[in-house]
């Protein structure tokens, strides 16, 4: 599945260090080694997507930098600070939020319920205890919290479903329902693990929009892994390719598609040359055999 998309909005460009940064991972389970020396930041307001094939150490990389695995070598930072010892919750107080490949939702509660859980986590920890304790359930909430809630579900277009429980949703509201829940606790950088995966055509780009008014009117950094080339092609500000747990490539999208080393060991053609160009080859090729 490729999605045609419109170029990304250009970063923020500012002096602060990266937001979340790799340098010089390497990531070894016993002989073998599933990262190599590998080094990816993610600025203010940027849309960074890591890219390969099967095996190449995307979603080891994903894990190292989420706290989920320690590194066998190298350092993970975030604002400058090393955070390579530190667990996926003390990152998460740091502002980093990340989704999953296949959603995880409570089933019994509604789209708007998991946002007030998600917020309550993050700014009154408090109250999740009292309320589960008081059966009291998850409302009569302060003014501040419903307004945060009511813009995630303007922002994230849930607003038809935000009464309805997460069992039985379509895939793609499950995936933009994570997406909510994740910036319901307020972000600095949030980190996407596919998704578009299942998607059909069209809700995929309402995943992809979604994502750029998040970078535009939230303020978030968003770096995901992604299996649709041309969607992370289309919408990122940099891309990353690994292959076999090496990086290979990293730059603007423009550059990685020219990239001898990317086209070689995963892109090839479907991303050196658009889709007219490829059927006017084809036909002219028809007509000298």
């Amino acid at each position: 599945m490729s999605t045609a998309l419109h170029a990304p909005n250009a970063p923020v460009t500012d002096t602060a260090p990266p937001r979340l940064e790799a340098r010089g991972v390497t990531m070894r389970f016993g002989g073998l080694v599933a990262l190599k020396d590998v080094d990816l930041a993610v600025g203010s307001q940027e849309i960074v997507g890591l890219v390969g094939p099967n095996g190449a150490g995307k979603s080891t990389l994903f894990a190292v930098m989420s706290g989920l695995l320690k590194p066998t070598a190298g350092r993970v930072f975030m604002d400058g600070q090393d955070v390579t010892g530190s667990s996926p919750q003390k990152r998460a107080a740091r502002g980093l939020s990340r989704t999953f490949q296949h959603p995880e939702l409570f089933s019994s509660l509604t789209v708007r319920e998991h946002l007030v859980l998600a917020y309550r986590m993050k700014n009154a920890k408090s109250r999740i205890w009292t309320d589960l304790v008081n059966f009291r359930g998850f409302f009569s909430a302060p003014k501040t919290e419903d307004t945060r809630v009511d813009e995630l579900i303007d922002s994230l277009q849930l607003g038809a479903i935000q009464h309805q429980p997460a069992a039985g949703l379509p895939l793609g509201s499950a995936r933009l329902l994570e997406i909510a829940r994740a910036l319901a606790r307020e972000p600095r950088v949030l980190m996407l693990d596919e998704p578009s995966s299942g998607l059909d055509v069209r809700e995929t780009e309402e995943v992809a929009e979604v994502l750029k008014a998040v970078v535009r009117d939230h303020g978030v950094s968003v770096v995901m892994v992604e299996h649709d080339v041309e969607l992370v092609l289309g919408m990122s500000d940099s891309v990353h390719v690994l292959d076999f747990g090496v990086k290979i490539a990293g730059g603007t999208p423009a550059q990685v598609r020219q990239d001898p080393a990317v086209r070689a060991a995963y892109l090839g053609e479907e991303i050196e040359k658009p889709a007219v160009q490829r059927a006017e080859a084809e036909i002219e090729q028809g007509e000298t055999a």
